[in-house]
């Protein structure tokens, strides 16, 4: 079992950076993709960037030139750098963890970004 810990959400505004970090504990199995999805009030989870062990990365096209994600391994801990924030960024963005079986999600760390 996996228990992810989310940090790092808040105000800031348009123009500005956040840093989202994701630590996971428990039975962390590699090969491993970890995340990040945003999700609205009556919208579906939509991935916003995701990296697997090895550093491969996928970026939503919005995050594409804006977002930076990393991962620190022997700490399985994952980053969103988030920088040129844009009003239409705000959402709260869960932590997903996959590597057998469903994925595992953080609570949620609200961004609000404000123009």
């Amino acid at each position: 079992q996996v228990q992810l810990a989310e940090s790092g959400g808040g105000l800031v505004q348009a123009g500005g950076s956040l840093r989202l970090s994701c630590a996971a504990s428990g039975t962390i199995f590699s090969p491993n993709v970890m995340g990040w999805y945003r999700q609205a009030p009556g919208n579906r989870r939509d991935v916003v960037a995701r990296i697997t062990t090895d550093g491969s990365t996928v970026y939503a096209d919005s995050a594409k030139g804006r977002f930076t994600i990393s991962r620190d391994g022997a700490k399985n801990t994952v980053y969103l750098q988030m920088d040129s924030l844009k009003p239409e960024d705000t959402d709260v963005y869960y932590c997903a963890y996959n590597a057998r079986g469903p994925f595992t999600w953080g609570q949620g760390t609200r961004v609000t970004v404000s123009s």
